[in-house]
This record gives C-alpha cells, sequence and structure tokens, in this order.
C-alpha cells in the first residue's frame, strides 16, 4: 500500500512488483494482480482503467 500511497499515477501489477522488490517474472506479476484485483473487488483500491490500479482519494 505503500507504492500507491507515494504514486501520484495509477501503477500497473509490474511497478507493484518492483515496489515490492519482487522478481519481475510472469509468475509474480500474475499473483501480485489477481491480489490487487481483488482489493478492487473489497473497495480497498480502484481499477480506473483496465490493468491501473490505484487508491480511492477523497
Amino acid at each position: 500500500m505503500a507504492a500507491f500511497a507515494a504514486a501520484d499515477t495509477p501503477l500497473r501489477a509490474r511497478a507493484v512488483c518492483e515496489a515490492m522488490d519482487l522478481e519481475i517474472a510472469p509468475s509474480n506479476v500474475t499473483n501480485v494482480r489477481l491480489k490487487l484485483k481483488r482489493l478492487v473487488e473489497i473497495g480497498i483500491l480502484m481499477e480506473p482503467e483496465q490493468e491501473l490500479f490505484t487508491q480511492p482519494r477523497p
């Protein structure tokens, strides 16, 4: 969540992997993307465009 707080633009799953110091491998990017989509479903994140994730701003 710190990566989203510091970002002023929406992030892709690959950028989140980089922020978390994960290896940029297809399996890691896919797993992070699935977790981000779950966070969208429960309202913690937003997906303003396909594959772009951000925190809701008041």
